[in-house]
């Protein structure tokens, strides 16, 4: 696996607690606390999504998820979270943009992607797993829902201890598109319509 080293590193303190930050190419990023090359981490591979990690959308999860992630990884005390940017599952945010016009008119987001030409997810974790390389990390306890997430780890010669689920309330808004998460991408989402948030 080629070798990566970051660009820039610093310690950054959040209301969750203090993280060690590094930034690599492209302006990706690992989050980390705690002696993450001699214990097995808590890891989250966190995709980013502008609108809702920055804007607070209520069309998906994702900024639910990365606050959990990151509160669950400073209560652990050893874990990583890698801020990917990979906007809407790879397909950029302009694209992510059409596809949500698109889901107003009925159709889901698998369907919305297809009708742009677009695969359903474009991610690629190759960076993601270099970066845990230059952290020394060889054994993870992963939060995620996403098989392919792991199916990424263990692939690239990541042994993949455990899995924590890091499933958020759904509410009514992005109840559907959990759904087809679960039923058409394979997410391991456990559903309580009596947990929906109004």
């Amino acid at each position: 696996m080629e070798q990566i080293k970051p660009l820039a590193q610093t310690k950054l303190p959040t209301r969750y607690g203090v993280f060690h930050m590094a930034v690599f190419a492209g302006d990706n990023v690992a989050l980390w606390v705690g002696d993450i090359a001699n214990q097995v981490p808590l890891i989250r591979l966190h995709s980013e999504c502008l609108t809702g990690d920055a804007f607070g959308s209520a069309k998906c999860d994702c900024g639910e998820q990365l606050d959990a992630a990151l509160q669950r990884i400073q209560d652990d005390g050893c874990g990583i979270l890698l801020y990917l940017r990979q906007e809407g599952r790879g397909i950029g945010l302009v694209n992510k943009i059409k596809a949500y016009a698109l889901q107003e008119t009925g159709l889901d987001t698998v369907d919305a992607n297809r009708a742009l030409g677009l695969p359903d997810d474009m991610r690629d974790y190759t960076l993601a797993m270099q970066m845990l390389a230059y952290l020394g990390v060889t054994q993870v306890r992963v939060l995620t829902n996403n098989p392919t997430k792991i199916g990424a780890l263990e692939n690239h010669g990541i042994c993949v201890v455990s899995r924590e689920a890091i499933q958020v309330a759904s509410n009514t808004v992005n109840h559907d598109y959990l759904v087809t998460k679960k039923e058409r991408m394979g997410h391991l989402l456990d559903f309580d319509d009596s947990k929906i948030n109004i």
